[in-house]
């Protein structure tokens, strides 16, 4: 396969264009732009700020996207102990003649559970995810009924699963939104795994077979996720990208071509790129502010956020960020510990950009009855 990076015009053009273009200190971000299919997502990893959003709710057929929850639910296997990455895995003939794109596995063959793993994230293997789903959980049947359990548990409201393969079926549907949301928790739940996904070539059975994301060769940023293929669904690609600790998800689906979804997909992270920055502001369990306790063993007691808290905003605006915190009235012992007793508020200019429970980071148990007595009065004097 040849490298095309300083062949294909477009995307220079439009990278050169992107950075004629740069927007000056608070300058307006400009709309994001229209993608040539079917739909279109690009959010924040870290903040999960939605970047851009063109019919990302609307349901089309995943194609090979599907195998982003076949993956899913091998890695959840995985970390619950129930299969292991030396396990080896039999093929079966129902595998074997599974169509589509291929590992080239053979009927009989013993081939261990990492191997597969890496023959459905760089070959797209169709055999390899129904030998797969029936390792993990005996039939593709029951390993599809776990998908469709997962995704409920993401969130993933437009989404149903009817195969490990993403090969067409009934009912089979998900959304670009539901696409970057399984992205984004694959990244975060699995991290150890996530080398797998920028392997670029494979060879098996003497068969070499490259990664199918174009971008990988284009974009050095880019170190996953997944394409996706079908007559029905058109060309699809769930693209993952990190620049100077910034992380993005583009999903496109429907578009024309392989090269157009590659095409499609660097137009939305250079968008991204270009014209946002993410910040990380607080670390959960930071302490921000010491409220007053009343009538308890302490007087005072820390509060933190619950969660890291990112924020994706324009370039050029950090400095306009104002952030509060706001807290209800007075605290009465007994507090235990994670109460929320408070809200952060971060606004840029009369824009409130995001609300976060404040939450106390100790327990304070009732103080002694002199004291709670004393506080008593003196909350009384305070009403």
């Amino acid at each position: 396969m040849k490298n095309p990076p300083f062949l294909l015009l477009r995307p220079m053009i439009l990278l050169l264009a992107l950075l004629l273009a740069a927007p000056v200190s608070g300058a307006p971000v400009p709309s994001p732009p229209e993608v040539d299919g079917h739909s279109a997502f690009l959010m924040d990893y870290h903040s999960g700020r939605v970047l851009a959003d063109q019919e990302g709710d609307k349901p089309w057929p995943p194609a090979s996207l599907a195998k982003l929850m076949t993956l899913y639910t091998a890695f959840t296997a995985l970390e619950e102990g129930s299969v292991a990455l030396d396990d080896t895995v039999r093929v079966s003939e129902k595998a074997w003649r599974t169509k589509g794109s291929r590992m080239f596995l053979e009927v009989g063959d013993e081939v261990p559970l990492k191997r597969i793993l890496k023959g459905i994230i760089v070959e797209s293997g169709n055999d390899a995810c129904v030998a797969l789903a029936e390792h993990v959980a005996g039939s593709e049947e029951a390993f599809v009924q776990l998908m469709n359990m997962h995704g409920r548990e993401l969130g993933m409201e437009n989404t149903q699963f009817a195969n490990a393969t993403g090969l067409p079926a009934e009912g089979m549907k998900t959304t670009a939104r539901d696409m970057a949301h399984l992205a984004a928790a694959l990244i975060r739940e699995f991290s150890g795994h996530y080398d797998l996904f920028s392997i670029r070539k494979m060879t098996y059975n003497e068969i070499t077979q490259y990664n199918r994301n174009r971008l990988m060769w284009w974009d050095d940023s880019v170190d996953g996720m997944k394409t996706g293929h079908t007559e029905d669904a058109g060309y699809a690609l769930v693209a993952s990208a990190k620049r100077e600790g910034m992380r993005l998800i583009s999903v496109v689906m429907g578009t024309g071509s392989e090269r157009a979804r590659a095409e499609e997909s660097q137009t939305l992270l250079n968008y991204g790129f270009r014209f946002y920055r993410t910040y990380k502001l607080y670390n959960a369990g930071e302490s921000l502010h010491e409220v007053r306790v009343w009538k308890g063993a302490a007087d005072h007691v820390g509060v933190s956020l619950p969660k890291d808290l990112y924020l994706t905003l324009p370039r050029g605006q950090r400095d306009r960020l104002e952030v509060t915190l706001n807290f209800g009235g007075p605290l009465m012992a007994p507090v235990p510990e994670g109460t929320e007793v408070g809200q952060l508020v971060a606004k840029l200019e009369d824009r409130t950009v995001t609300t976060r429970p404040l939450t106390t980071l100790q327990e304070i148990p009732e103080g002694g009855f002199f004291g709670r007595l004393i506080d008593s009065f003196r909350v009384w004097l305070t009403e």
